[in-house]
């Protein structure tokens, strides 16, 4: 890889260096890689979710031709519950979605169980994604593996609507759900880490664009909290994104000890940088639909510059990254201005001067 991209580092060298405050050749970059991967080898997204291998190949192609600095596997966020009972609808080439909840009544949270990742729905062709991945180039780049935050789980349990409304009305029912959930995702992180993966969270629901602080705190953060003490007790570090506007919620995820915070385009990073940063690193945050996906090499240019002179420095590291999940059809062109300008831009120590402007000034990849 060092010598395909004349690069001084290797993409885990360059994080464990970051890590530890040593220097690096550039801030890593990660352009994060959905269902668009099934478009690097030409099959349909639906193919890649119960076939381990081919999801693994896309992943490993996909990193192969763009070279950023984290491999992820992941098709949706939906599989931990589709494992508990929920109903996923799987389009012929699009991503999947919640058709119905496992449950419609209260009364039937009790016939729950915690899924077991090596039985259950398409959890085992998720690992066995992650087990090829890492044995394929696990020593040159990190392997991640998408786990779904506990109270997330619970609303694909039990919808939406419904539990937006336990909340006020059924508060230790929405608890109940989330220990339920917290189990499922402490076995399959168990399980991913058995393989040499390591644990990446998402937990779009707990977004303050969804749930208020105070319910953040209640039901979201306790769980948040075990799940990434587990991790660390493990020897694992940990990312942890949760979807759209999270400026009232920053200091608390900061304090469940996620050693990354992923944030969406709707966080301003100099201010997250201003607030969190001297506790935890910062990764983000290319919109991925405005730019990524419509704009042009120019613009996905520019929003990289805007991300490196917010937050480049921050006290305990940066990652260039888009704010969510690449759309499927984000165009290859706009990935590879991504790490282009990475690349010019992000040399580390990071130089002010080269950030003025806004222009594109047509990098090589």
């Amino acid at each position: 890889m060092v010598k395909m991209t004349g690069e001084a580092m290797t993409p885990s060298e360059r994080l464990r260096a970051m890590a530890a405050g040593k220097p690096i050749d550039r801030l890593p970059c990660v352009p994060i890689m959905g269902n668009g991967a099934a478009r690097v080898i030409g099959v349909r997204v639906a193919e890649l979710r119960g076939n381990g291998p081919l999801l693994a190949r896309a992943q490993i192609e996909a990193y192969r031709l763009f070279r950023y600095d984290t491999v992820r596997i992941f098709t949706d966020l939906f599989v931990q519950a589709e494992a508990m009972g929920a109903i996923v609808h799987c389009p012929e080439d699009e991503t999947a979605y919640l058709r119905a909840p496992a449950i419609q009544s209260l009364d039937e949270i009790d016939r729950l169980r915690p899924a077991d990742p090596y039985k259950d729905g398409y959890l085992p062709a998720q690992l066995e994604a992650m087990r090829i991945a890492v044995q394929e180039i696990g020593q040159e780049v990190p392997v991640t593996g998408a786990l779904v935050g506990p109270f997330t789980n619970a609303t694909f349990l039990r919808g939406t609507d419904a539990i937006l409304r336990d909340i006020y009305h059924h508060p230790e029912a929405v608890h109940r759900l989330c220990q339920l959930s917290l189990e499922t995702s402490l076995r399959y992180a168990e399980a991913m880490m058995d393989l040499g993966c390591t644990p990446s969270i998402t937990d779009a629901m707990s977004s303050g664009s969804v749930i208020s602080r105070k319910a953040f705190e209640e039901f979201s953060f306790p769980y948040l909290k075990k799940l990434v003490d587990f991790i660390h007790s493990r020897g694992r570090t940990v990312t942890l994104h949760i979807c759209g506007n999270t400026n009232r919620i920053l200091e608390g995820m900061a304090a469940t000890g996620a050693d990354c915070l992923s944030l969406d385009n709707a966080v301003d990073l100099a201010e997250a940088k201003r607030r969190v940063g001297d506790r935890v690193r910062l990764m983000g945050n290319v919109p991925p639909a405005e730019v990524m996906l419509e704009g042009s090499p120019a613009d996905v240019e520019a929003a990289v510059k805007r991300c490196l002179r917010a937050a480049g420095d921050n006290p305990k590291g940066f990652i260039v990254a888009s704010g969510c999940s690449l759309p499927t059809e984000t165009p290859f062109a706009n990935i590879q201005a991504m790490m282009a300008a990475v690349r010019r831009y992000g040399r580390w120590p990071i130089d002010p001067e080269l950030l003025e402007g806004e222009g594109c000034h047509g990098v090589p990849d």
